[in-house]
């Protein structure tokens, strides 16, 4: 069951209190890619410059991930740096240069035509949208968006959001989207606007998905369901913790053979799971080393957290 997944592959330059590094492997479509390899086959459509070489792009074929649509053009490569120096939650854009990613404009293989999921992630929604009507057979369709979209692009992410059968944003842009302060509030105003399902990320909180009567087909599940965070000692890097989360989570539902609301609860667990690996080291540096029985093993601490017993 092989996730396409459509979105950015840069370099990041990122300080923390527990140090610098001026050239990582980043993007939002990597640490998707790498979290959900884990689970289930996954396809990648982006555009990286000649600065993005063979021992860049092994960082993801070493995980299996298909970068047959990853284009090479002339220039350099998306580039972002930020600094968590004054707040682990929240990056400081330092300096962002879109480079060959400015004229991005997406071309789906004809291998990936079969592909059964999609994952839309943070780009141009005029993009996401015609990647989608390109795409019309996928069994299910994700996506993510961001603050600039949202203020500035509001028609075209309109359109986006009536064909998606999950949104995955932070709680700040929840509350941006539906022009509400309260989260219970602007969830229902959000899901509303067309999403079936919406994912909302509290960072070290955990996450929150509210759903539709239209998410699980005829199962209707009105209720909210919370899957926490898993307190860590030392966070070394929080970029890319939302994309490995959006990676574990959408990795794991294309990996069962249905999907049930059961799922969707344990894929929310799994996004956590790959949220917090991702934030242990600089860039993808943890998720590239990860093995199946550290995933287990930590959800399963993720199970403990939500059980009084």
């Amino acid at each position: 069951m092989a996730i396409l997944v459509v979105g950015s592959v840069a370099f990041d330059a990122v300080e923390t209190p527990s140090g610098r590094r001026d050239r990582c492997v980043g993007g939002a479509a990597t640490y998707f890619a790498l979290a959900a390899s884990y689970f289930t086959p996954v396809r990648v459509i982006g555009v990286v410059g000649e600065d993005f070489g063979p021992a860049e792009e092994a960082i993801l074929t070493r995980r299996s991930v298909d970068t047959r649509g990853i284009e090479h053009v002339p220039g350099k490569s998306f580039f972002w740096s930020g600094s968590y120096m004054k707040n682990l939650n929240e990056a400081q854009t330092l300096s962002t240069e879109l480079n060959v990613f400015q004229s991005f404009s997406p071309k789906i293989p004809a291998e990936y035509e079969d592909s059964e999921y999609l994952f839309l992630a943070n780009i141009d929604p005029v993009l996401q949208a015609d990647v989608r009507r390109k795409m019309p057979k996928v069994k299910m369709v994700c996506g993510d968006t961001m603050n600039y979209w949202i203020k500035d692009h509001a028609e075209n992410l309109a359109r986006v959001l009536r064909n998606l059968d999950a949104l995955l944003i932070n709680d700040g842009e929840v509350k941006m989207l539906a022009k509400e302060n309260n989260l219970v509030v602007a969830a229902r105003k959000v899901l509303a606007m067309g999403p079936k399902s919406l994912v909302v990320k509290h960072g070290e909180y955990g996450a929150t998905a509210f759903f539709s009567d239209e998410s699980f087909g005829g199962t209707v599940v009105s209720t909210p369901f919370r899957a926490p965070a898993l307190p860590l000692a030392e966070v070394v890097d929080p970029t890319g913790a939302g994309d490995s989360f959006a990676g574990g989570f959408f990795g794991y539902i294309a990996s069962q053979p249905t999907f049930t609301p059961s799922v969707f609860r344990r894929a929310m667990f799994y996004g956590g799971v790959m949220g917090s690996f991702a934030v242990e080291r600089f860039g993808t540096e943890r998720l590239q080393q990860l093995d199946t029985s550290e995933i287990e093993e930590r959800f399963a601490l993720f199970r403990q957290l939500s059980h009084l017993e």
